[in-house]
């Protein structure tokens, strides 16, 4: 039945099918597409391309004692900024998220900041409480770490065949990553490169297939080479940074470059992004890290780049200048993340969530010192990309034209959460 009024209409949206219609969304979903309806509040989409909000899979939101890095109101800022309207935040905090305890008061610390929607995974290690973060909320395992990274501790072959064996029991997504690490300490891009190697990536893909359940649900993050797409037995993650830069496009030792896995060389960069129609997933592997602790020595300098704000609008880029199609992009980054995690998705039907994010069609430059994150810089300075002008999270305007509106945080839970039965 038509409603007779909704909250908001989205007039004149261009849909996939190149129809063109008024979407029509009450209590934060979809109820309608087509004839208009009166509505408290109509947002005028002709000359904008309307996207379903993105989910960004992988996310360091940091906050606590590296609040200095970022926190959940500065990391959420980005992200609607950049047209992401949940983020799904990482476990390899100070201290870990490893047992219920720490997870529920992460919770509270995004449901108090955030802006927009957010899940939190669990930490994977031998003494970690998967049980009670499962039930408690969390949205999936890991990043489980088969190689050391900043602020995550690399497991062993037995311990990893242990955890997955637990995590396969409780039904949870394991989320994965990939390295082999070997060699002298790095002192540039290059030798960082040559001890993360492409190989190796592979190698830990295969190896972590081998070690888990056969019917476990494995999701392998920001993996970067071809290979290990063609060897991975489950889902898989892509990050724009291993799609676009190379480590040739840097100075020898720009750490603000330096990020696991490492950027690879241009050759590998573009076999990469060959395999576009393979890769499930594009996130952000958000990891901010301030400019004094990267401008140390190479060798000193912790891994990670913030890149949550400018992900969709450099494949937005894309799309204007007819390298992908806007279809894949959706795809990519809203519909198959909320597939994965088993959430409802945003877009175009009735029912579905009500997150939109609506693109000019104008190119612009990206200069960080008009992003949101609170470190301040970006390895995709000058770059050129399309940022959203306004972003709807659940029926809500809550950015338009550079300002935040409105706060609108809703946390998501996993599947081990919605179906306890004490809940």
């Amino acid at each position: 039945m038509l409603p007779v009024t909704a909250d908001l209409v989205l007039r004149n949206v261009t849909l996939l099918t190149g129809r063109c219609a008024d979407i029509s969304v009450t209590s934060g979903v979809v109820s309608h597409i087509g004839a208009a309806v009166r509505a408290d509040e109509t947002i005028d989409c002709s000359r904008f391309t309307c996207l379903p909000g993105a989910v960004d899979m992988h996310v360091h939101m940091r906050g606590g004692v590296q609040a200095d890095k970022e926190d959940w109101c500065s990391g959420t800022v980005s992200a609607v900024a950049g047209g992401v309207t949940l983020v799904v935040d990482q476990p390899n905090t100070v201290p870990p998220i490893t047992t219920a305890e720490r997870l529920l008061a992460r919770i509270h610390e995004a449901e108090e900041q955030a802006v927009c929607g957010f899940a939190i995974n669990a930490g994977v290690l031998p003494d970690a409480d998967l049980t009670g973060m499962w039930k408690a909320g969390a949205m999936a395992f890991g990043e489980i770490f088969a190689a050391p990274s900043s602020y995550g501790e690399g497991l062993d072959p037995e311990s990893l065949r242990n955890l997955f064996a637990r995590i396969h029991a409780l039904g949870g997504l394991a989320t994965i990553h990939a390295e082999e690490v070997c060699g002298m300490a790095p002192e540039t891009l290059a030798e960082h490169d040559r001890a993360r190697p492409p190989e190796g990536e592979a190698r830990a893909v295969r190896r972590v297939g081998e070690l888990a359940p056969g019917e476990m649900r494995l999701h392998f993050c920001h993996l970067s080479t071809a290979a290990s797409v063609r060897a991975a037995h489950g889902t898989v993650e892509v990050t724009p940074h291993h799609l676009f830069l190379s480590y040739e496009d840097f100075d020898p030792d720009d750490t603000l470059a330096r990020v696991n896995p490492p950027l690879r060389d241009k050759a590998t960069r573009r076999a990469l992004r060959s395999c576009w129609d393979a890769i499930d997933v594009i996130a952000s592997d958000h990891a901010p890290h301030t400019l004094a602790e990267k401008k140390v020595q190479f060798g000193n300098a912790p891994s990670g780049i913030p890149g949550l704000e400018t992900m969709v609008p450099l494949l937005m880029a894309e799309v204007h200048r007819g390298r992908l199609s806007l279809s894949s992009v959706i795809e990519k980054t809203s519909w198959k993340p909320s597939e994965i995690l088993g959430i409802s998705r945003p877009g175009f039907e009735p029912g579905d969530r009500a997150d939109y994010a609506l693109y000019p069609d104008e190119l612009s430059r990206i200069d960080a010192s008009g992003l949101h994150a609170k470190c301040g810089w970006s390895p995709f300075e000058g770059h050129e990309a399309i940022f959203p002008e306004v972003v709807i999270v659940g029926g809500v305007r809550v950015y338009a034209h550079g300002d935040l509106q409105e706060r609108h945080p809703q946390f998501y839970p996993g599947e081990g959460y919605l179906s306890h039965p004490d809940k």
